[in-house]
């Protein structure tokens, strides 16, 4: 088996303190994990990225794992990842995981980070999905009460994601689960509308949570797509996943 060098680093943000994990050698990909998670989920996505020669950075997020803090604000949560970005050499691609992926978008909003960015990855995550579908979602999981006031944060800034979502001048690609989602296709094609550069590929067989159901085809596939928007290269094909463009 390959085995990668994996450095840990600490980012500090005043307030807060992250801590993150480095993988492998060459175009970074940062890796922001859903809500309840920590950055170990990434750990078979990161050895997958290494292998088809990318450097990946999984954070803690606030409130998580081993990093500081308390997660009850998108604004915060976005203010994190900007300061990921700038800690790390340009350019990078986001791949943000559920309440990961909308605190890309919202960091995102600001140019300077934007500007630093090559490319945005959404696992199973849209900027606006139907509010009454989310709740619905999260209380049947039994996380309902889990991140109250964070989850009505991010329900009331659907618009303003989807705002910026559809201002990005970037490549985006969403990878959506197979099943159990709390996204609907209305909720896809509205992302779709607002930005043309907008691909969606589906995993099968994984759940909400792909990077822990299914983290090889997952990396596969983001891999795949890097290498098609000219962020590193792919020695090999790479199987699975559903082209719905």
């Amino acid at each position: 088996m390959t085995r990668f060098v994996t450095t840990e680093i600490r980012l500090d943000l005043g307030e807060v303190t992250l801590r993150g994990t480095v993988t492998g050698a060459g175009p970074t990909v940062l890796l922001l994990h859903a809500g309840g998670e920590r950055r170990e989920v990434w750990v078979p996505v990161a050895a997958v990225l290494a292998r088809r020669g990318f450097r990946s950075v999984a954070f803690d997020l606030r409130g998580h794992g081993d990093s500081s803090g308390q997660a009850t604000t998108l604004r915060a949560l976005a203010d994190d990842v900007a300061g990921m970005v700038r800690s790390q050499p340009a350019p990078i691609v986001l791949v943000g995981a559920s309440v990961g992926g909308l605190a890309a978008i919202a960091a995102l909003a600001d140019p300077a980070v934007a500007k630093r960015a090559g490319g945005l990855v959404l696992v199973d995550v849209v900027p606006d999905i139907e509010p009454a579908r989310a709740r619905s979602w999260l209380d049947f999981h039994g996380l309902a009460g889990r991140y109250t006031r964070l989850v009505e944060d991010v329900l009331g800034s659907g618009s303003a994601l989807l705002a910026t979502a559809g201002a990005l001048d970037m490549p985006i690609l969403v990878v959506r689960a197979g099943q159990g989602s709390p996204l609907g296709e209305a909720d896809v094609r509205r992302l779709r509308a607002a930005n043309r550069r907008v691909t969606v590929v589906r995993v099968p067989a994984a759940g909400h949570l792909v990077a822990r159901d299914a983290p090889e085809e997952l990396a596969n596939l983001v891999s795949e797509w890097l290498c098609g928007i000219g962020h590193g290269t792919v020695s090999a094909p790479v199987p699975g996943g559903q082209d719905l463009r």
